[in-house]
């Protein structure tokens, strides 16, 4: 038990180093979003915590480089849930997707903008990203691919946004299907049953 804790507070504070680094590379981004104020080595400590041993084993393996790529991407999105799965989190963001097409439609700046906005921002589910993930795709190519398509889709609907935000629908319009394309490649990764994952510890 104490070589796990052990383990768990030295992958936390490589996940806090991490933080700092990409918090750095985001610094003039307009569009990034801020990171949560909670302490980010409790936070890591807690999703490391909700993983099953196999998984804690797979993501120990991971690179330096896709550890950063991991607390990169969770340091963009302070909306957290401790009961959503990743179904449940896709659902939200297939309403707001929506609710921009039906904007743009409907030439309505300001539902396009909010709806933009909460999409960009949309909630982790319960444990983060990687629980939803087989374990056979926990490895390096696979988070690296992430930040690609945290572009593709929450990058492109901030763009979609700012066109809105000057009136300009038909631009906003041509970003619909970019960040569908992003949706439905990033799927791929997550691939399995429907709602759960084999790698959280049931909850209590």
């Amino acid at each position: 038990m104490l070589h796990i804790a052990t383990n768990r507070k030295l992958f936390a504070a490589a996940f806090c180093a991490a933080l700092g680094l990409s918090g750095t590379t985001h610094a003039a981004d307009a569009h990034a979003q801020t990171a949560n104020p909670a302490d980010p080595q409790k936070m890591m400590q807690h999703m490391m915590s909700l993983m099953t041993p196999e998984l804690q084993q797979k993501v120990q393996a991971l690179s330096p480089k896709s550890k950063q790529t991991m607390a990169r991407l969770q340091s963009m999105h302070d909306r957290r849930s401790d009961t959503l799965t990743m179904v449940q989190v896709m659902q939200e963001i297939l309403s707001d997707y929506q609710r921009m097409t039906a904007a743009i439609a409907t030439e309505n700046a300001d539902m396009a903008v909010d709806a933009a906005h909460n999409l960009a921002h949309h909630r982790l589910p319960r444990g983060g990203l990687i629980p939803y993930m087989p374990l056979d795709k926990v490895k390096d190519e696979t988070v690296d691919a992430l930040l690609g398509f945290q572009d593709m889709v929450e990058g492109n609907t901030l763009r979609l946004a700012e066109a809105a935000r000057e009136g300009n629908m038909a631009k906003a319009a041509g970003y619909l299907g970019p960040i569908a394309q992003g949706c439905v490649a990033c799927h791929d990764y997550f691939r399995g049953q429907p709602g759960i994952s084999a790698n959280l510890k049931p909850k209590q």
